[in-house]
């Protein structure tokens, strides 16, 4: 058996977080699930990292950071109007693909919210940020200085993000007008 890095095992707790709180959140996830899903301890956990915040922020940070690699990668080429379909159909083959992507974004969301109604003021700087950097990523790429297009194409990825998450079957009337044209366009399942 070949033993893990440090950094390999770092590299498994954040995957294992993702799959974690994209189930339960952050209240409702514990640090001992996550480090079982690793087949590590849990004080070997908090070698690695200093607590569940910590643990948590990782884990948003590598899921908002995967979907601005996969549009800039998508984009790659492209322009306006362009850029926008492919990161569009990006996006449906993202949450597709993987929809503990999708969990784990909409649970970012309301554990931040959860956290800050609780007092916890800071506990959504750094998600905030990196939305921010997304924004600005999507926005350099549809080179839209005035926002609209920007505003446009997240306020309709939150609500497939909402439908998805309902699971409206495909062939549902409320997908209509929420298709995008191009390949890939079709709407993610709603397993």
């Amino acid at each position: 058996m070949v033993r893990m890095s440090a950094e390999e095992r770092r590299e498994a707790v954040i995957a294992a977080a993702v799959t974690e709180f994209s189930r339960g959140g952050y209240f409702g996830t514990s640090t001992e699930a996550i480090a079982k899903r690793v087949g590590v301890s849990q004080p070997y956990l908090f070698r690695l990292f200093p607590g569940k915040k910590a643990i948590f922020h990782a884990a948003a940070m590598r899921c908002m950071a995967n979907v601005k690699r996969r549009f800039e990668t998508a984009a790659e080429g492209f322009q306006g109007e362009d850029a926008l379909k492919a990161m569009a159909a990006e996006y449906y083959q993202l949450i597709t693909d993987d929809p503990v992507q999708l969990h784990m974004m909409m649970q970012i969301y309301v554990s931040v919210g959860a956290a800050e109604a609780a007092g916890e003021t800071g506990f959504g700087e750094a998600v905030r940020e990196s939305w921010m950097d997304l924004w600005d990523t999507v926005s350099a790429l549809l080179g839209d200085s005035a926002g609209q297009s920007v505003t446009h194409f997240m306020a309709h990825g939150m609500l497939i993000n909402s439908v998805a998450l309902m699971g409206f079957p495909h062939d549902h009337r409320i997908w209509d007008g929420l298709h995008i044209s191009g390949p890939g366009s079709e709407p993610p399942p709603t397993d």
